[in-house]
């Protein structure tokens, strides 16, 4: 499994002969200043955790240009019918999709979902598992910690988390860092969510600093940077 981050929350997860997108915040995000046509390149299934503006982003024109089948919950993926996309998969917490490469999984996350005052659903994290033993990923999208973290590393047991740190919209470094130590048992873990914006962190430091004794297992990634699994 190859990871590439974008950005802020967007992620590009090669796996098998699939591609798989999440979070495309790319034409408008002002730390991406690459082309929305390279990161989306050979793109087979495209994922949102959520439906703010700033996680939709380039979905739909993504979707359009590839072919690439989106996967969200069945609000969100409606809207974006709405807006040309043919190919969908619509789910909602708890359920799974099923491709040959990877399955993923929507889980619970405490946050919102919605896009110039219409109401988009159930946010979400994503539990993604490469076949046929591949790692298994969990992207919690845009959320606080939770108890029910531990019920999540109890079923899916991820290797690999991708975990919002910025504070102000999502868990500041001390919260997430809890959330990793406490309730998983991450062998990597990619901060995301900060220093797309002024009213976010900017440096993953505190989060660095925080994870103590485990911080060998953070792996901060530049934008554009990539890490295989």
């Amino acid at each position: 499994m190859k990871i590439t981050w974008f950005g802020h929350s967007a992620f590009r997860v090669e796996t098998g002969s699939s591609v798989l997108i999440i979070d495309p915040f790319l034409s408008g995000s002002p730390v991406y200043d690459g082309s929305v046509e390279d990161a989306a390149k050979g793109a087979t299934h495209l994922a949102l955790t959520h439906g703010h503006d700033d996680h939709i982003g380039d979905a739909a024109e993504i979707c359009k240009s590839t072919g690439a089948t989106l996967i969200a919950v069945f609000e969100l993926a409606m809207y974006l019918n709405g807006q040309g996309v043919e190919t969908f998969d619509p789910t909602n917490t708890g359920g799974t999709i099923y491709t040959d490469d990877f399955d993923v999984t929507f889980v619970r996350a405490d946050h919102s979902s919605s896009s110039s005052d219409v109401y988009l659903g159930n946010p979400c994290g994503l539990i993604i598992r490469a076949k046929p033993d591949g790692p298994t990923l969990y992207h919690m999208g845009d959320t606080d910690i939770f108890g029910d973290m531990e019920l999540i590393n109890e079923i899916y047991k991820p290797d690999i988390g991708i975990v919002p740190i910025g504070d102000r919209f999502t868990m500041r470094p001390a919260t997430a860092a809890l959330a990793c130590r406490r309730f998983f048992n991450f062998s990597m873990v990619i901060p995301c969510h900060y220093k797309t914006f002024p009213l976010l962190l900017q440096t993953a430091d505190g989060f660095v600093a925080e994870m103590g004794a485990d911080s060998n297992k953070v792996k901060v990634l530049d934008i554009g940077e990539s890490v295989e699994v």
